[in-house]
Formats: C-alpha cells, sequence, structure tokens
C-alpha cells in the first residue's frame, strides 16, 4: 500500500483566485456550447481535456481515445473532475445531448469550472463515430468471471477506493492506489508510476460500484496501460455473491 497522500479540494487554485477577486465567478446560468468533431480534434491537439460523463458501461463501449470518465449521475461529479483533471486545463464535455452537458455546466459552476468548459461534442459518440473517427473500448467484467480468472492466475486486481473502504474488506492480493492519487494533487505528483503492475498486464479494477474504477482507468489507459477490465458492481456485488474478502490485517472478513 503506498504512503498515504492527501486529496487537494476540488479546483483549488482557481477557487482560491475566485476568493481572491482574480477570476470571475460565474453569476448566472452558463450556456454549453455545440463543438463539432473537427473542432473537438483541433481543440485536443492544443491540449483540451475531454470529460466522458457518460456512465462507465457507456464509456466502455467506446469512448475518444484520452478521455476521463466521470459519470454525470455521481453526486461528486463536479468534484471529481476537479480532482482528476490537471488544475486550469480547458475541458471538452461527452454527454448524450445537448441537455445532459447543459446539466454538467450548472453542476461545475459550484466550484468555478465552467469558465474552463469550451463545449461539448455535438450528438456525442455518435456524432464522432459519423465524422469517422474511431473509438476506444474497456471490457467490462463480473464478478464471477473475476473470482474464476483469479483462480486461474489469468487477472491481477487494483483496488482504487478509499482507505477506510480497502481496510474493512478487499479481495486477498490485490493491488490498492486511490483512484484520485492517479491524478496530481498541488504539490504532489501522480502516484502511478509508484504502481507495481507491468502495463502489458491484465488489470482487472475495481471500486464499490464500477464507477470510480471506470475514472481510474480512464487515468490508466492515459498512462500507458493496455489491458485493463472495468469490474461491474464492484465491491458490492462481490460481497453480495459472497466471496472472499480480507481486511488490512490480512485476516478474512467475509
Amino acid at each position: 500500500m503506498q504512503e498515504e497522500q492527501p486529496v487537494k479540494p476540488a479546483n483549488i487554485l482557481n477557487i482560491v483566485a475566485i476568493n481572491q477577486g482574480k477570476r470571475r465567478l460565474t453569476r448566472q446560468t452558463p450556456v454549453a456550447k455545440a463543438l463539432t468533431p473537427r473542432q473537438v480534434k483541433e481543440l485536443m491537439a492544443g491540449g483540451h481535456a475531454v470529460v466522458d460523463a457518460r456512465s462507465s458501461a457507456e464509456f466502455g463501449a467506446g469512448h475518444i481515445a484520452g478521455a476521463y470518465n466521470v459519470q454525470m449521475d455521481s453526486s461528486e461529479f463536479e468534484q471529481r473532475v476537479g480532482w482528476v483533471v490537471p488544475d486550469n486545463t480547458p475541458i471538452i464535455l461527452v454527454t448524450e445531448s445537448a441537455a445532459e452537458a447543459q446539466r454538467c455546466l450548472t453542476h461545475m459552476a459550484f466550484i468555478g469550472l465552467d469558465q474552463f468548459v469550451a463545449g461539448y461534442l455535438d450528438d456525442g459518440i455518435e456524432g464522432w463515430m459519423a465524422a469517422g473517427e474511431p473509438l476506444r473500448t474497456v471490457p467490462q467484467i463480473d464478478v464471477f468471471t473475476l473470482r474464476q480468472k483469479l483462480a486461474a492466475n489469468g487477472l491481477r486486481v487494483l483496488d482504487v477506493r478509499s482507505t477506510d473502504e480497502w481496510d474493512e474488506g478487499h479481495i486477498e492480493g490485490a493491488h490498492f492506489m486511490r483512484y484520485t492519487d492517479m491524478a496530481p494533487q498541488l504539490d504532489t505528483p501522480s502516484q502511478l508510476d509508484k504502481l507495481d503492475i507491468e502495463k502489458d498486464a491484465g488489470l482487472a479494477v475495481t471500486c464499490a460500484t464500477g464507477k470510480r474504477s471506470s475514472i481510474a482507468i480512464s487515468m490508466l489507459l492515459r498512462h500507458g496501460y493496455q489491458n485493463v477490465y472495468n469490474v461491474t458492481g464492484g465491491m458490492e456485488a462481490w460481497e453480495k455473491a459472497g466471496f472472499r474478502m480480507v481486511d488490512k490485517q490480512g485476516k478474512v472478513c467475509k
């Protein structure tokens, strides 16, 4: 287990700038701007980050290479965007509709992130595909298949939950790194280089339900990992299936 690192308040540098009067706070409802696939490609080449706000399953079925998957249905959506996207990075949203992009933008305004949103991909992934652009996929794996593959020594497991969740119970032999530690945290660089897993190894990533694990996977892919699986249902599904878990002392707890 890596040394514990504090998690920065989401978008802290921008919040400080707003509080100091160096940057404005949005007073009116922000409006999302539609971007063509060509515009998105040009902005990405210029350093814009893509935040795919769809579900883990939709992201896994096909997404723009290099995108972060931060699901809009999470109650921590804007905070999670602030945690994983580098500070002051311009953002492009990918959603299923203009209304969803507007919803994301409104939530991001709570912590001043709306100011960094250049717009959203018009017609979403359908529009991207219609323009002839490629997609990347992430295979999803259920807990029954995962247990079978672990028994055959076919996969490694990475748990990206909080330390408390890990301590309460995790898959025996799993690696541990909080997903927030995969992104730079103020003066602390990404901890991914400390992850003792080969980048071409088969790797199943789990959290509580399959959302944070998909966020983590999107960062792992950006870091060069190639053979990753998202565990659908996460540790909640593993526990409900009655499968073996151990606590922080390595003692069987389930």
